[in-house]
C-alpha cells in the first residue's frame, strides 16, 4: 500500500531519527532521513510525491518554520509535526495554520504510521488531481478524442491517415460514445476544413421532411414549399456531410442517396437539373449494419458503397484507464460554464467512476461531471467504505434495480413512455426511482 511512497524524516536526535525512520521503513515508506530543516528544505520542491514529518525544536531552523517554508513551496503537501513538549496552544495553531498533523512524544509507532499513511493518500489525490487536470487542459489545446489508452492512440493515428482523402467513412459506436466528434476531426483534418460541416440527424426528421433537408427543393415542389432551398448535401459541396444514425434513414431515401453517392450529384425536388457535388460523407450508426439482424431495412448496397473505411469507437467501459482524464476535463470545463471551482477526484467520484459501467458513455460521463461540479451529484458524496464486509441484501437489491433501469433506459435511447412500459411501474414511481438513484434520463438519450 505505501510500497515506493517517500517520506521526508526531521529530528536532530540520531537515535530516534534512526529508529522512526524503520518504523516507517518496515511500514513500506521510502525514508530519508535528515538531522536539520535546512538539508530536507533543500531537497524539497513542489513535485514532491510524499509526506514531511518533522520535530518541531532542532537548532537553526525549527519544525514550524521548516513548515512554513514548505507551504510557500505548495500549500497542499503535508507536513507532520512531532514534539516532547506538549504544548497544546502551538499544536492547535499549528493545526489552524495547515498542518497535516501533530503528534507528541512518546507515541505509539501505530500512531505515526497511520497518520503517515493518511497523509500519503492525500497527497496522491492532491498529485494525481493535479495531472488530471493538466492534461485535461492539454486536451483542450489541441487533444482531442481524449485518451492515453491504446486503443484511442490507434483511433487517433487512424483519423489522421485518412483525413485528408475524399474517402468516405462509417462510424460505428454505441449513444454517446463521440460519432460526431470523430467526424469533425475528419473535417477539420483536412483540406477541406474550409469548407461547410453540415450534419444532419437521419433519426430526427420524418421521411417527407429528410428529402427536402438533404436533396433541396425549388418553389412549388410541393405544398407550402414557397422558396428555393439548397440542401444538405449541396450546401457541403467542397466540405463534409455527416449523416448520424443513418440505419434510420428512410428506404426510399436510401435508394437517392445511393445514387449520390456513386455518380457525385444531386437532383433538387421539383427540378429536372442535375447539379454536381463534391462530396465526402462521414456516416454514423449505432448498430452494426454488417449484421442483417441489426441492419434490417438498411440496403445492403448502400452499406457496401459506404464502407470503403470503417472506424470504431470503443464504448467507455472497455477504455477504463481513460475515465479520470475525461473527468476532469469535463469537469474543468464545466467549473469554467458555471463559474464554479473544479473538484478535485474524491474517493467516492474515483469509486464510482472505477465501477459504473457508463452505458451512456463519453455524453453521460461529461453529464456526471457537469452535476458534480454543480454539487448536484448523490455519487460524489457518499462515504466510501473501507471495510471488507460485503454489502447488505437491501444494497444489493437497491444496485440490481438501478443497473435495470440503466439497461431498459440504454435499450430504448432514454424514451421514457417505452421504458416505463417495459419497467411495468407507474410514471411517477419510474421519476421517483431516477432520482432515488441519481440517474439522469438524458444521458441514455439517443438523439444529439
Amino acid at each position: 500500500m505505501n510500497k515506493g511512497v517517500p517520506a521526508f524524516l526531521v529530528d536532530d536526535d540520531k537515535d530516534l531519527l534512526r529508529a522512526t525512520g524503520q518504523t516507517l521503513e518496515l511500514a513500506g515508506f521510502e525514508v530519508t532521513l535528515f538531522t536539520s530543516a535546512t538539508n530536507a528544505l533543500a531537497k524539497l520542491d513542489a513535485g514532491f510525491e510524499g509526506v514531511v514529518v518533522s520535530d518541531i525544536r532542532m537548532p537553526g531552523l525549527d519544525g514550524l518554520q521548516l513548515f512554513d517554508r514548505v507551504r510557500q513551496l505548495d500549500s497542499e503537501l503535508p507536513v507532520i509535526l512531532m514534539t516532547g513538549h506538549g504544548d497544546i496552544p502551538m499544536a492547535v495553531k499549528a493545526i489552524q495554520d495547515g498542518v497535516y498533523d501533530f503528534i507528541a512524544k512518546p507515541f505509539a509507532t501505530e500512531r505515526l504510521v497511520q497518520c503517515v499513511r493518511r497523509a500519503a493518500e492525500k497527497r496522491r489525490l492532491v498529485m494525481e488531481n493535479r495531472r488530471l487536470r493538466d492534461a485535461a487542459v492539454q486536451a483542450e489545446q489541441g487533444l482531442p478524442l481524449i485518451g492515453q489508452t491504446p486503443v484511442m492512440g490507434r483511433l487517433r493515428h487512424m483519423l489522421r491517415q485518412i483525413a485528408d482523402t475524399d474517402v468516405d467513412v462509417l462510424v460505428t459506436g454505441e449513444t454517446g460514445s463521440g460519432k460526431e466528434v470523430v467526424a469533425s476531426l475528419l473535417h477539420d483534418w483536412s483540406r477541406r476544413s474550409k469548407g461547410n460541416f453540415v450534419a444532419l440527424n437521419c433519426g430526427a426528421l420524418p421521411e417527407h421532411i429528410i428529402e427536402s433537408e438533404l436533396f433541396g427543393h425549388e418553389p412549388g415542389a410541393f405544398t407550402g414549399a414557397q422558396k428555393k432551398r439548397v440542401g444538405r448535401i449541396e450546401h457541403s459541396s467542397g466540405g463534409t456531410l455527416f449523416l448520424d444514425e443513418i440505419e434510420s434513414m428512410p428506404v426510399s431515401t436510401q435508394v437517392q442517396m445511393l445514387r449520390v453517392l456513386e455518380m457525385r450529384e444531386v437532383t433538387p425536388l421539383g427540378t429536372n437539373e442535375v447539379r454536381p457535388v463534391d462530396l465526402r460523407v462521414v456516416a454514423a450508426a449505432k448498430v452494426d449494419l454488417g449484421d442483417p439482424d441489426q441492419r434490417k431495412s438498411f440496403r445492403e448496397d448502400l452499406y457496401y458503397r459506404l464502407n470503403v473505411v470503417t472506424l470504431a469507437i470503443p464504448p467507455l467501459r472497455e477504455r477504463r484507464d481513460d475515465i479520470p482524464l475525461l473527468f476532469a476535463y469535463f469537469a474543468e470545463r464545466a467549473a469554467r460554464r458555471f463559474g464554479r471551482d473544479a473538484p478535485a477526484i474524491t474517493p467516492a467520484v474515483g469509486k464510482y467512476l472505477r465501477e459504473h459501467d457508463w452505458p451512456g458513455n463519453v455524453r453521460e460521463l461529461s453529464h456526471f461531471a457537469e452535476r458534480v461540479v454543480l454539487g448536484m451529484e448523490p455519487a460524489a458524496t457518499t462515504v466510501t467504505s473501507t471495510s471488507d464486509t460485503p454489502p447488505s441484501l437491501p444494497e444489493r437489491l437497491e444496485r440490481y434495480e438501478a443497473d435495470i433501469i440503466r439497461e431498459t433506459l440504454t435499450s430504448f435511447d432514454g424514451d421514457v413512455q417505452q421504458s416505463i412500459a417495459a419497467l411495468g411501474i407507474p410514471r411517477k414511481t419510474f421519476y421517483d426511482k431516477l432520482q432515488r438513484h441519481g440517474i439522469v434520463r438524458s444521458d441514455y438519450a439517443g438523439k444529439r
